[in-house]
């Protein structure tokens, strides 16, 4: 195994993936909160700002914004 390094590794540590995980954050509070209160359209608006944070994480990461994939890099 080589001890090289390729490039910057980010460990996620990248804007697409914050962007991602602070909307599903936010997806996971709200619909905890439409739980707790009772309240199941808030309950699923918290589902959709889960799916809405893995999308934008992902078309992110698309345009550039996100962990840099190297062809010559082998996993």
């Amino acid at each position: 195994m080589s001890t090289e390094h390729h490039g910057e590794n980010h460990h996620g540590n990248t804007p697409a993936a914050w962007t991602a995980v602070l909307i599903m954050i936010v997806g996971f509070l709200v619909g905890t909160i439409g739980v707790m209160v009772a309240k199941p359209w808030l309950f699923w608006v918290g589902i959709a700002l889960l799916a809405v944070g893995a999308i934008v994480g992902k078309v992110m990461a698309m345009m550039g914004m996100g962990k840099q994939v190297h062809s010559d890099v082998v996993a």
